[in-house]
């Protein structure tokens, strides 16, 4: 049985990552691809960092979320392994549109990226239901 304070903290980034991705959402149909791409990068970002709550894991930089999350749930095989590759590319496509002047990103990556990030709020959400639950 996980801390009330745990769950809730993670229960919070959980829907912090769907609030993420439902900007993401809206911003790709407003064109706006840039934000969508940012945006669903941090659906996944908050995901990871909610499932790692649970076992009282924070870090200060994206690459030891993201680190620590591939060692505990993708290499161990809890989770999926075609998950890597998706916070692989988001975070990929997220620095590259938000930090190269001039990247131009294509309507195509950010669709995909935001179906991916779609897939892998969903994965991590029910593996947190589970958890919380006691049914993993």
């Amino acid at each position: 049985m996980y801390a009330k304070e745990l769950i809730d903290l993670a229960s919070y980034r959980m829907e912090k990552a769907e609030e993420c991705l439902t900007d993401a959402q809206d911003n790709l149909k407003m064109g706006k691809y840039s934000t969508a791409a940012n945006r669903s990068y941090y659906a996944i970002f908050n995901s990871m960092r909610a499932l790692l709550n649970l076992d009282g894991s924070d870090f200060k930089r994206h690459s030891g979320v993201i680190s620590e999350f591939r060692k505990r749930f993708i290499k161990t095989g809890i989770l999926p392994e075609n998950l890597s590759p998706i916070i692989r590319d988001a975070f990929n496509l997220r620095n590259a549109s938000d930090y190269d002047d001039f990247y131009i990103i294509s309507k195509e990556s950010v669709e995909n990226q935001t179906k991916n990030a779609a897939f892998f709020t969903r994965t991590v959400k029910d593996y947190l239901k589970k958890r919380i639950s006691g049914d993993e």
